[in-house]
């Protein structure tokens, strides 16, 4: 390794984008393994640019909560984080007059290890910025960006916007579902859309929702009520595109009938904080998750559909393997940036990202229609599940991320 991608402080690494997974890397990279490497971060936003109000309700598991407690971020966000005590699952028409409970979870969610978290994306994305920016263990360019980058035997010689060239042993693709890294790296994706858009809304309400998340599987695509501190809660609202463009560029009105007809009654009056927004749905899948001297994470690297509230989660995962195959390749004396060492990242990473968005897929294909006899067959299902103790512990701790090979990070260990 030639001392212009390995200095005193370790290997240098390269993180393009600040956002929850670049963001939280640095962290990771900075505070874990400051001996092992010196990071850089270039992101488009400036240091103190300021930000829209984000209110959307991120579930966070106990994985990632371990990971963000490591970093040391989950003091700041724990005095306004939620905790999921009970998860309500129903599947009906529109216009059904009742809609019975198929399938809960409840006593399954009370061990610390199998509890998740909502917390706002807003006060994450603001924790990640402010630490980031105070943090003197990483040297932060923005804004700006990377242009192109070129590598060979001994690291990767990065341009950035501004004329600036870096020099490092692995560069880091956090720059989103388009990203430019990959596409200049030459990494194909797998994807579709779904003709659908997520719509997110934040609503204050009457009753309290005593720390429970409902999924309404409606005709149209899921309906998720998510809680939030205080009698609060998000909303992620699943909807054909052609509707929900209408709807949220439309009269607020209306809006908010239509949500309320899907809301329901339980909490009583409900009022938008703030206007709601919509994004189109896809899937999104990088044929390979590391390319020469780069290793592609969280939303570039996949886009899975957000009906289990998943995405951040599985973002999280890469970070936390990246960073695990980086210090044990140091450690073992490798070059962190060679294909043995990106290998093992790809590995452990593409297979649980391709299992969990091909779920994802599948239970938005299954249960976003108006069939009768799927109908039967998924509610018949699910009533099955929920007279399974066994089984539904499985699945939370599934989604606990706390079965299979979890990176230490996730567990609560020390790298």
């Amino acid at each position: 390794m030639s001392q212009s991608a390995k200095g005193q402080s370790g290997f240098r690494i390269v993180v393009a984008g600040g956002g929850f997974a670049g963001g939280v890397l640095a962290m990771a990279l900075a505070r874990l393994a400051p001996k092992t490497c010196h990071v850089t971060l270039v992101d488009a936003a400036a240091p103190d640019a300021t930000r829209d109000p984000d209110g959307r309700g991120l579930a966070l598991s106990p994985a990632s909560k371990n990971l963000l407690n490591a970093v040391g971020l989950w003091s700041r966000l724990e005095p306004g984080a939620q905790s999921m005590d009970a998860i309500e699952i129903t599947d009906s028409p529109l216009n059904a007059a009742l809609r019975p409970h198929l399938l809960g979870f409840a006593d399954e969610l009370k061990d610390e290890g199998t509890k998740a978290w909502l917390v706002e994306a807003g006060a994450l994305l603001g924790a990640i910025a402010d630490e980031v920016r105070t943090e003197p263990a990483i040297d932060l360019i923005a804004p700006d960006t990377v242009q192109t980058f070129e590598t060979d035997g001994f690291g990767a010689t990065i341009h950035l916007a501004s004329g600036r060239a870096l020099r490092a042993a692995l560069l880091v693709a956090a720059d989103g579902k388009k990203s430019k890294l990959r596409d200049l790296a030459g990494i194909k994706c797998i994807g579709w859309s779904y003709a659908q858009m997520g719509i997110v809304a934040t609503v204050a309400h009457e009753r309290p929702h005593q720390g429970r998340a409902i999924q309404h599987f409606l005709p149209s695509g899921p309906f998720a009520i998510l809680p939030l501190k205080g009698n609060r809660s998000s909303i992620v609202w699943t909807e054909d595109a052609d509707l929900a463009k209408k709807l949220v560029e439309g009269d607020p009105d209306i809006f908010l009938a239509e949500l309320g007809r899907r809301f329901g009654h339980r909490l009583g009056t409900i009022s938008l904080e703030g206007p709601p927004r919509a994004f189109p749905l896809s899937f999104q899948m990088a044929r390979a998750f590391v390319g020469d001297r780069l290793a592609l994470v969280g939303d570039a690297a996949h886009v899975v559909h957000p009906l289990a509230g998943q995405g951040l989660n599985i973002g999280l995962r890469d970070v936390a393997a990246l960073v695990e195959a980086i210090t044990d390749s140091a450690r073992l004396g490798l070059d962190i940036g060679s294909a043995t060492a990106l290998g093992r990242y790809q590995r452990r990473r593409r297979f649980d990202s391709a299992f969990s968005g091909a779920a994802m897929d599948g239970m938005n294909r299954l249960f976003s229609n108006d069939s009768a006899p799927l109908r039967t067959i998924r509610d018949l299902g699910m009533g099955l599940v929920d007279r399974a103790p066994g089984l539904k512990r499985f699945l939370v701790r599934e989604a606990a991320g706390a079965t299979g090979d979890v990176p230490r990070l996730l567990r609560g260990e020390e790298l």
